[in-house]
C-alpha cells in the first residue's frame, strides 16, 4: 500500500459528525490541526483520523460507539499516545481518555485496590497509592504520561514487570464497552465467561489450542492472551481482554491490584563486554530474586554525556554494555548488602552498588529515557521503532541477542539495545531508511520475526503489535490459533469497528509510514540546524513521540512543557508541535509550508522557553522551530503588530530613555497604559514596565572600571535589558567581579545578542545583530577575556542561537565558547563568596536551565549559606509571550502554578530570578519583588564591610 493513502483518510459523512456534535457538542473536534496532532502515536505510522473524541463520561463513550456503530465509523481509543507500534492510531473516531477520563476514583488499602478510569496517567495512581504504602506493580519508563487505559490495552509490564507481573496479572475487574454495545463486567471466576454470549463455548471448542499456543512463557504479549480463559487460569476474562489493543471493545472503568512499596531498593550495576555477553549471565542472577533487572547498552549513556556532560552520568562499571538490577531490603543498609551479595555471585567484569539516593535516580531516569536516547543511533543515524519490543525466554536471550546483532549487520542495519532483560525483553531502535521507503524494514522485521520464534519468542514483550506487528502473527503462531483470535474478536466486536487492522485482518506493516512521505527541506536563510546536518526533515522527525513532553515534571525539576501543562490540550505539548510540523512536511491537508494555519495554530501557545531541548530525551528545540516558522511565514511581509513593538524592544527602549519620566507618568494612568498596551500589540491587562531615570550607559560606570592586571580578565556584556531597564544590576556586578579580584572591563554599548528578534522570527535582522556583535566582543576574547552575561536568555542566545544562525562565521563559535554566567565564572575562580542566611525562593529563567544548567548557581549559593528552594518550571512571561494578546491567561495559570504558589507557601523566602521577564512576571502579577543573584551577592558583600 502506499504510504500517500494515510493522505485520504476514511471519509466521515456530514451525517456522521452531525448527529456526534449533536449528542456531545464540543466534545467532538474536527478541526485540521486536532487531526494533524492525533494523525500518528510514538510508532511509525500516521493515520490521519476524521474527527477526535474527548469524552467526560462513560455515557459520552457509549453514545459516541453506538453513532459510529452505526455510521459504520472506525473506533480507536487512545490514551497517553505513548504506543510504539501505531497500536493508538486509526482513521474515523479517535476517542482521547486522558484529557478528561483521568481520575482515581478510589484507593482501598485494605484490599489493595484501585478504582481507576481509563485516562488516569499511571504516576498519578501512584501518587495516590503511595501515602497507604502501596503501588502498581508494572511500570513503564512512560510512567509519567502513559495511561492504565493504554497499559491495559497493550498488557504493559516495564521493569518491575519482573517481579510484580504484567498488567494482565494486575487487573481485578474492568467495566468493559463491547464493539457491539454492551457494556459487561469482565473479571474471573466460575461465571466469568458468561459475561459474552458465546465465550463458554468458544473455550471449550479451543481447549487443545488454548493450552498449546497460548502463555508458552511470560512475556508472550503478541496476539491474544487467550490462556487466562481457560479454566486452571481461573476462566479469567479481564485478564484475556487485556492486551487486547482496543480491538474487542473500550475500556470504561478499571479495578486494579496494588502491591506494597519496596521500603528502600539498591542497585546493583554490572559491566560486561557487550549485552549480549550481559544477558548470558541473566539466568544466573534471577535465583537472587531481583526486583527489576535491566539491560543498558553503554553507547546510550555516552549519548546523555554528550548531551549533559559528565555530571549527568553516576558512577557505572567499565564495559560496553550493563546490567541494572534493583534489589529490596527492609532498610536501606540491607538493600546495599543484598546488591553487594548479588555483585559478588555475578560473572560481571566490574560492578558497583547504588544506594537509593541521586545517583541511583540519575541512572533510572538514563534508562526510562531509552526509547528517545536510541532515536539516534552511535553514529547519529536516525533510528525507529519496529523491532522495538521483541522478546524471548531468558535462557535464550544471549544466544537471540547474538543473532540479531548478525541480521542487523547482513542488513547494513545498527541500533542500541536496552530492556528489560529479567524478563528476556529488548528494546531497540534500528535505523532503517525509511525516508527512502518500507521495503527494507520489512525485509528485516520479517527476518527478526522468524529469528524470534527460532527462539521460542514473541514478536511484542510489552508493547503490543499494532500496525508494526500484527501481520508477522503467523510466524510464532499456526493457523488455528489465527483462526481462535479471529473468532474471540467476532464474539465482542461482530462488526469489526473497533481498531480495524490491528492483529485481527492486519494491516500490512509497511502501509502508512510516516517518514516516507516527507518531503525533504534543507536548511535555507533561518537557522542552519547543524545538528541535522542541515536536514529539517530529519531535525523535526528527531520527536519519535515518546510524550515526556506530556508529563509534568516539576516535582523533579524539570521545565517542560509549561503550556501542555496549562492547558491539557495536546496541539500545546512538544510532541503535538511536532507532529503539526511533520504534517506540513507530508502536505495532505496542512498544505500552506510554513505558513498554514495549523502549524500557527500549533505553534501559538509555544513560550520557545527552550526546556525540550533539555527535558526532551531527543534534544527537539521548539523554540527554534516557532522562529523558523514565523521567520519563512512573513519574511517580505507585513507582520503582526508585537514583531514591529516588542519584538523590537532593544531599539525602543533607546529612543524612550530620554523621555523617561512622561512614558512612566502615562504608565501610571490606567486609560493611557491600556491605550499604549493595545498599541503595542500586548494585553492591555499587563502593565508598563517602568523606566530608570538614567539607563546603565549613561553613568559613566563603563569608565569607573577596576582594572587589575593580576586578576582573571573578564568582560561585563551589559544587554539591552540590563542597561534599559535594570541598570542596578550591572552597577553591582561591577561590584561582585571586582570584589572577587577580577580585571573587569565593560563592553562598549551595541552588543546585543538579537532575542527579541530571534523569538518574532525576524531572523535576518537577528543576524545582522549578532555580527555586529561578534565584532564588538570577539576581540575582547581574543585578548584572554572571558565575556560575562548577566540577562540569562541573552547569554543562552551567545551560547546557542548564535552559532546556529552564523554557522559559516568563524568567530562565532569562538564567541560562544568564551560566554559564562555570573556564576560559572566565580565558581571556577579562587574566590570564596561573602555568607549570607538568606532563604531564596529561586525561579530559574528557562534558558538558563535548558541551556547553561543552574547547577553552577545552586553551588555558589550553597557556598554562601543561602537555604535555597528552586521553583522548577517556566514563570509564565517568557519574553514577549506573556505581554502579547491572547496569551495573558495561560502566561497566568502557568505563574500561578509555579513560581507564585510557592510563593505564596513560603512567604518567609525572598525571590531571586536572574530573568528579567521572571521579575516582571512575580511583580506584574502578583507585586512581589525579587533580585538577581548578583544584587544578593553585593548585598552580602556591604554586609561583610558594615560588619
Amino acid at each position: 500500500m502506499d504510504a500517500t493513502m494515510a493522505d485520504a483518510p476514511i471519509p466521515l459523512t456530514e451525517a456522521f459528525l452531525d448527529t456526534l456534535r449533536g449528542k456531545l457538542g464540543d466534545r467532538v473536534d474536527a478541526s485540521a490541526t486536532t487531526r494533524a496532532v492525533y494523525s500518528t502515536d510514538a510508532s511509525n505510522y500516521r493515520i490521519v483520523p476524521g474527527a477526535v473524541l474527548m469524552p467526560r463520561s462513560k455515557e459520552d463513550v457509549i453514545t459516541a460507539v453506538g453513532i459510529a456503530r452505526e455510521h459504520r465509523v472506525p473506533v480507536t481509543v487512545r490514551g497517553g499516545g505513548t504506543s510504539c507500534a501505531g497500536n493508538a492510531v486509526g482513521p474515523g473516531l479517535v476517542i482521547d481518555f486522558s484529557r478528561s477520563m483521568n481520575r482515581v476514583l478510589s484507593v482501598d488499602p485494605v484490599t489493595s485496590t484501585a478504582v481507576v478510569e481509563p485516562g488516569t496517567v499511571l504516576s498519578n495512581l501512584q501518587k495516590e497509592a503511595l501515602p497507604h504504602g502501596l503501588r502498581f506493580g508494572p511500570d513503564p519508563s512512560t510512567a509519567t504520561r502513559c495511561t492504565i487505559g493504554g497499559m491495559i490495552g497493550n498488557n504493559a509490564c516495564g521493569p518491575h514487570g519482573l517481579s510484580y507481573g504484567r498488567t494482565a496479572d494486575n487487573v481485578v475487574s474492568m467495566t468493559w464497552l463491547t464493539g457491539s454495545g454492551e457494556v459487561i463486567t469482565a473479571g474471573s471466576g466460575p461465571e466469568a465467561l458468561h459475561a459474552v454470549p458465546g465465550l463458554d463455548a468458544f473455550v471449550t471448542e479451543r481447549l487443545a489450542v488454548l493450552r498449546t499456543e497460548f502463555g508458552r512463557f511470560g512475556r508472550q504479549i503478541s496476539g491474544y492472551s487467550l490462556e487466562h480463559l481457560l479454566p486452571e487460569n481461573g476462566r479469567n476474562l479481564a485478564a484475556a481482554l487485556t492486551g487486547t489493543e482496543g480491538s474487542c471493545g473500550v475500556l470504561l472503568e478499571a479495578t486494579v491490584r496494588l502491591v506494597p512499596q519496596a521500603p528502600a531498593p539498591a542497585l546493583a550495576v554490572l559491566g560486561y563486554a557487550d549485552m549480549a555477553t550481559a544477558a548470558d549471565d541473566v539466568p544466573h542472577l534471577l535465583p537472587f530474586r531481583p526486583l527489576a533487572l535491566e539491560g543498558l547498552d553503554a553507547q546510550l549513556v555516552d549519548v546523555v554525556r554528550r548531551a549533559h556532560g559528565d555530571a549527568a552520568v553516576p558512577t557505572l562499571p567499565e564495559g560496553g554494555g550493563w546490567l541494572i538490577a534493583e534489589v529490596g531490603g527492609a532498610t536501606s543498609a540491607e538493600a546495599v548488602e543484598a546488591a553487594r551479595t548479588l555483585v559478588a555471585a555475578a560473572h560481571a567484569s566490574d560492578g558497583v552498588v547504588l544506594p537509593a539516593g541521586p545517583e541511583a535516580t540519575r541512572l533510572w531516569q538514563i534508562r526510562a529515557d531509552g526509547a528517545g536516547l536510541a532515536g539516534r543511533t552511535a553514529d547519529g543515524k536516525q533510528a525507529w521503532p519496529g523491532w522495538e519490543d521483541s522478546a524471548v525466554p531468558p535462557e535464550r536471550l544471549g544466544d537471540y541477542l547474538r543473532g540479531l546483532q548478525a541480521l542487523m549487520a547482513e542488513k547494513g542495519l545498527s541500533g542500541l539495545a536496552y530492556g528489560h532483560f529479567g524478563d528476556g525483553c529488548v528494546h531497540a531502535r534500528i535505523d532503517f531508511p525509511l525516508d527512502a521507503g518500507g521495503a527494507p524494514m520489512r525485509d528485516f522485521l520479517e527476518r527478526a520475526a522468524a529469528l524470534a520464534a527460532e527462539h521460542g519468542g514473541s514478536l511484542s514483550g510489552e508493547h503490543g503489535d499494532g500496525r508494526a506487528r500484527s501481520e508477522l502473527l503467523p510466524t510464532m503462531y499456526g493457523p488455528e490459533a489465527l483462526r481462535a483470535m479471529e473468532a474471540f474478536k467476532a464474539l465482542l466486536d461482530p462488526a469489526d469497528v473497533m481498531n480495524p487492522g490491528v492483529v485481527v485482518r492486519p494491516a500490512p506493516l509497511d502501509a502508512d509510514l510516516r517518514r516516507p512521505g516527507a518531503r525533504r527541506l534543507r536548511a535555507s536563510d533561518g537557522f542552519a540546524f547543524a545538528h541535522d546536518g542541515g536536514d529539517v526533515t530529519d531535525a523535526l522527525h528527531r520527536c519519535v513521540g515518546v510524550g515526556k513532553c506530556r508529563a509534568d515534571l516539576r516535582g523533579q525539576g524539570g521545565f517542560m512543557c509549561p503550556s501542555y501543562t496549562a492547558t491539557r490540550d495536546e496541539k500545546d505539548s512538544t510532541r503535538g508541535r511536532a507532529r503539526a510540523l511533520q504534517e506540513m512536511l507530508n502536505g495532505g491537508f496542512v498544505s500552506e509550508g510554513w505558513s498554514s494555519p495549523e502549524v500557527h495554530e500549533a505553534l501559538d501557545l509555544c513560550l520557545s522557553c527552550k526546556a525540550c531541548a533539555n527535558d526532551c530525551p531527543t534534544g527537539i528545540d521548539m523554540a527554534t522551530f516557532k522562529s523558523e516558522a514565523l521567520h519563512q511565514t512573513y519574511k517580505g511581509r507585513r507582520r503582526p503588530l508585537s514583531h514591529y513593538t516588542l519584538g523590537r524592544l532593544p531599539q525602543w527602549l533607546r529612543l524612550l530613555a530620554p523621555v523617561a519620566p512622561l512614558v512612566n507618568l502615562a504608565g501610571r494612568v490606567p486609560v493611557l497604559r491600556r491605550t499604549m498596551m493595545t498599541l503595542m500589540g500586548a494585553d492591555s491587562r499587563r502593565s508598563l514596565p517602568p523606566l530608570p531615570a538614567r539607563p546603565f550607559r549613561w553613568s559613566g560606570a563603563r569608565k569607573a572600571a577596576v582594572a587589575r592586571a593580576d586578576g582573571p580578565k573578564v568582560l561585563l556584556w551589559v544587554d539591552s535589558f540590563s542597561d534599559a531597564l535594570a541598570p542596578d544590576i550591572p552597577r553591582d556586578a561591577v561590584e561582585v567581579l571586582t570584589a572577587a579580584g577580577c580585571d573587569v572591563e565593560i563592553a562598549a554599548p551595541g552588543a546585543c545578542c538579537g532575542l527579541t528578534l530571534i523569538s518574532t522570527g525576524q531572523l535576518t535582522a537577528a543576524r545582522a545583530k549578532l555580527r555586529a556583535t561578534v565584532d564588538l566582543l570577539l576581540p575582547h576574547v581574543r585578548a584572554g577575556r572571558t565575556v560575562i552575561g548577566i540577562e540569562p536568555s541573552c547569554t543562552a542566545t551567545l551560547r546557542s542561537d548564535l552559532v546556529e544562525l552564523l554557522p559559516d562565521e568563524p568567530g562565532a563559535a569562538e564567541l560562544a565558547g568564551a560566554v559564562r554566567t555570573v556564576a560559572e565564572f566565580l565558581t571556577s575562580i579562587d574566590w570564596t563568596p561573602p555568607k549570607a542566611a538568606e532563604h531564596l525562593l529561586v525561579q530559574p529563567h528557562c534558558h538558563h536551565y535548558a541551556v547553561m544548567g543552574y547547577e553552577a548557581d545552586r553551588s555558589l549559593l550553597r557556598a554562601m549559606g543561602c537555604d535555597v528552594e528552586i521553583s522548577a518550571g517556566c514563570c509564565g512571561l517568557a519574553g514577549n509571550f506573556g505581554m502579547e494578546k491572547g496569551h495573558y491567561e495561560v502566561s497566568g495559570k502557568i505563574a500561578q502554578d509555579g513560581i507564585l504558589d510557592r510563593a505564596t507557601a513560603a512567604p518567609d523566602r525572598r525571590i531571586l530570578a536572574d530573568g528579567y521577564s521572571c521579575r516582571t512576571q512575580v511583580q506584574d502579577l502578583a507585586g512581589l519583588e525579587s533580585r538577581h543573584l548578583v544584587q544578593v551577592i553585593a548585598e552580602a558583600l556591604r554586609g561583610d564591610r558594615r560588619g
